[in-house]
């Protein structure tokens, strides 16, 4: 791991640091502090191959780790502990994402927040689950910046997926979740549909632009103020391909991280409810220049120095 976390050394002093001289190689989760970053990778894309989706996301942490390794430390108390990564090396998906839920919520108990790297967008439910582990009588909701709405019930004998993480949420009792960048021509009307009934609010990334940021503040903000914790999920495949191609569902016609994006996405980083926060279907095998794992790793970077 301490080949991953490497970048331009300009000194040792403070003022000087960057993420890589910051980040701590941990397996102890009882060295948590209050407000420490603690991250997982979830190397794992067996949801994306259940999905019929293309495979290559496992290998993605990394590569982010590595992006993020040479941005610069611009808060003094920053902390983060990297606890390695989550595999699933014998197709069980539903004891990694278990394993990776229990991670999680030892990481809540002790006050940290849960940063996860993905991997395919399988992780949702088991991050999820780590934090409702750790909050069971705590209202959890859930910011979905994404494409696709994910709510695609199991098909018999294939099992659960990267599509289907939203409707296992919603069997384990009501769901408070907003869908932010929906595409219609990405969702059935039966995805639609289901949606409606299980209460997901959404906006459509025909909705994200500057004009209309009101709104968009406005349908976040009922969201956060509903609920006790939030947790922040970003599928990478709801950018366009011009700044996103590595991803298992390009899409062109995606949203760009523009001015506008920007604006609302750290008006959420900004809620003091915002414990954990993800970043799923970066697939490296189909990237170029590391473009799509510099996004993700950019957007990781903006909640850690807000």
């Amino acid at each position: 791991m301490s080949t991953i976390w490497q970048g331009r050394l300009d000194g040792e002093e403070l003022l000087y640091h960057r993420i890589f001289q910051r980040v701590k190689e941990e397996r102890n989760y009882d060295n948590i502090s209050t407000g420490d970053f603690a991250l997982h990778g979830f190397a794992v894309d067996e949801g994306v191959r259940r999905n019929k989706g293309r495979q290559g996301a496992k290998d993605a942490p990394d590569v982010i780790r590595k992006n993020m390794s040479n941005f610069p430390v611009i808060l003094p108390d920053f902390s983060m502990l990297d606890f390695g990564n989550v595999t699933c090396e014998d197709g069980n998906l539903e004891n990694t994402q278990n394993n990776l839920a229990k991670n999680v919520s030892k990481v809540l108990l002790k006050g940290g927040k849960s940063l996860v790297l993905g991997g395919g967008h399988e992780v949702t439910y088991a991050h999820y689950l780590g934090v409702k582990t750790a909050f069971p009588e705590q209202k959890i909701g859930i910011i979905n910046i994404d494409a696709h709405f994910d709510n695609r019930q199991p098909e018999k004998g294939v099992g659960p997926s990267s599509g289907t993480g939203f409707w296992q949420i919603a069997q384990e009792g009501p769901i408070h979740s907003l869908h932010i960048g929906i595409q219609r021509n990405s969702n059935t009307l039966k995805l639609f549909d289901t949606a409606h009934q299980y209460g997901m609010k959404y906006i459509l990334a025909d909705e994200l632009f500057f004009e209309n940021l009101t709104s968009v503040y406005q349908r976040i903000d009922e969201l956060l103020d509903s609920v006790d914790y939030a947790y922040l999920t970003i599928c990478m495949d709801v950018f366009n391909a011009s700044v996103a191609p590595g991803v298992s569902a390009a899409a062109y016609n995606g949203i760009f991280a523009d001015t506008a994006f920007m604006h609302f996405y750290r008006h959420i980083l900004k809620n003091k409810k915002l414990v954990a926060l993800d970043v799923a279907e970066v697939n490296p095998s189909f990237d170029i220049q590391d473009r799509t794992a510099r996004l993700a790793a950019c957007l990781v970077n903006e909640w850690l120095m807000i």
